[in-house]
């Protein structure tokens, strides 16, 4: 047994980790490897913030997002209790927000989640960085994608109305995919001499079009070069992907057994089935190292979409009117309704990482993943008290079973809370939160990136 496994690296192993996982020698060869388990990093986003009825509403105890106590000893409403059996594997943050964005209408902010990016409400628009690729450019050579980069809606969407969450350095949106066989398909399919004719020829296309580029440079005004560069900034980010996919081009892809996915699915045929298999592709990219960064946007913010079909999933026609709907009798059950949903689904997801043994033999996958859910809203469109839940990455060294609270001012979250129209992303700041950046340098520390500082902002985050 101990020559069949000499030799045998971590990636090789991972390769038929997802038909292998139940045999016997999982276990020998994990306890005969002297290898660090990954890092992995998931954000998910969902639009429309959360309901926070107003202390002297009786929907308050069972229907406020936020739970209720202290750090240790707080109180999940019905709209988090089904991460009560995660309780010790999770934290809940309030009164963390963006100051750029604190007067941003919630319509607009979701551009910034994960920027933190002064690109305001209107006018001229420029974003930066996002957290999940600054972990990207630090780990992304190590797998066969550096992060991917998912949505509900897919694409970019456009400024200010994003179908993504991921920016890159020059702070470009990145184009989300959102169909469960493309995503399984680039995943553990696309290999091969169809594959490698396909990138000769995108290679190709690249260099007469770089050449092209380059010969009309000198005959254009000064704001066409401007435009111009741009677009090869956007071009070099193609070639630079190229060059990576040639560097993995022949290398066996993971196999993953994918029968049990219904990859057909979308948000019109089954809503709940849809969520749940972009979750199982997740776990699956994490599971084969395909990737050690994720982001999924649930959802965009203002408008109809392939996203707000996702309520249907508990019996409600669309997910914006919801918010807009908690002046109605029920209102408030029924925003909390949909939150407990998109919590259960993504604590179905943490549970399995939970179960899933690591690969080095040491804890599991939950141990070494910090799996972010939140929103830039928290009433009403409100751009401030962002509801984040993180569970995991306790050999990260996060340390969980805990509601921690932020700023001054809003300890029992009642600003802006109990709000029905959207006047209230005018109102003045009257509370102190935290930037959220803080817990953004935190986060890029624990996974190893040598850094002090995010989206302008220095220093980690207290208590984390």
């Amino acid at each position: 047994m101990d020559k069949k496994f000499h030799g045998l690296n971590r990636r090789t192993f991972l390769q038929g980790a997802g038909i292998a996982l139940s045999l016997p020698w999982f276990e020998t060869f994990a306890a005969k490897t002297n290898i660090s388990a990954p890092k992995r990093f998931l954000s998910v986003y969902h639009p429309d913030g959360v309901g926070l009825p107003l202390k002297t509403d009786p929907a308050w105890e069972d229907w406020s997002w936020f739970p209720q106590g202290g750090e240790k000893d707080f109180r999940l409403s019905k709209v988090l209790d089904v991460l009560e059996p995660l309780r010790q594997d999770i934290t809940i943050y309030s009164g963390l927000s963006h100051p750029a964005a604190r007067n941003v209408h919630g319509h607009s902010n979701a551009d910034q989640y994960l920027t933190g990016a002064p690109v305001g409400g209107f006018g001229p628009y420029k974003n930066s960085i996002s957290v999940d690729q600054v972990y990207a450019n630090f780990i992304g050579e190590q797998t066969r994608h550096s992060s991917l980069v998912l949505s509900t809606n897919g694409g970019t969407g456009a400024p200010r109305g994003s179908h993504t969450q991921s920016y890159n350095q020059q702070g470009r949106a990145i184009p989300a995919m959102n169909k469960p066989k493309q995503i399984f398909d680039s995943l553990f399919i696309t290999q091969g001499k169809e594959a490698r004719d396909k990138l000769a020829r995108s290679k190709s296309s690249l260099d007469y079009l770089i050449a092209s580029t380059k010969s009309m440079e000198k005959k254009l005004s000064k704001h066409d070069r401007q435009t111009l560069d741009q677009y090869l900034d956007a071009v070099r980010d193609t070639e630079v992907k190229l060059l990576k996919a040639q560097k993995w081009i022949d290398k066996p892809m993971p196999k993953v057994d994918g029968s049990h996915l219904n990859l057909d699915i979308d948000p019109v045929k089954g809503p709940r089935l849809y969520l749940q298999t972009m979750y199982e592709l997740m776990y699956l990219a994490f599971l084969n190292d395909s990737t050690r960064v994720i982001t999924y946007q649930m959802g965009r913010e203002n408008g109809e979409g392939p996203h707000d079909l996702l309520a249907q999933a508990v019996g409600f026609k669309n997910a914006h009117s919801l918010t807009h709907d908690v002046k109605k009798p029920g209102g408030w059950k029924n925003l909390g309704l949909y939150n407990r949903f998109q919590q259960e689904e993504f604590g179905r997801f943490v549970q399995k990482l939970k179960d899933t043994p690591e690969v080095n033999g040491e804890g599991n996958m939950l141990d070494n993943t910090l799996a972010m859910h939140g929103s830039a809203s928290s009433s009403f469109h409100l751009s401030r008290n962002y509801p984040i839940i993180s569970a995991g990455g306790a050999k990260l060294g996060f340390k969980n079973g805990r509601y921690l609270k932020f700023g001054k001012g809003n300890e029992d979250n009642q600003a802006g809370a109990g709000q029905t129209s959207d006047a209230a992303f005018k109102s003045e700041v009257s509370v102190e939160e935290e930037p959220l950046a803080h817990l953004f340098v935190t986060v890029l520390q624990k996974l190893g990136v040598p850094t002090d500082e995010f989206a302008g902002y220095k220093g980690a985050l207290s208590r984390v």
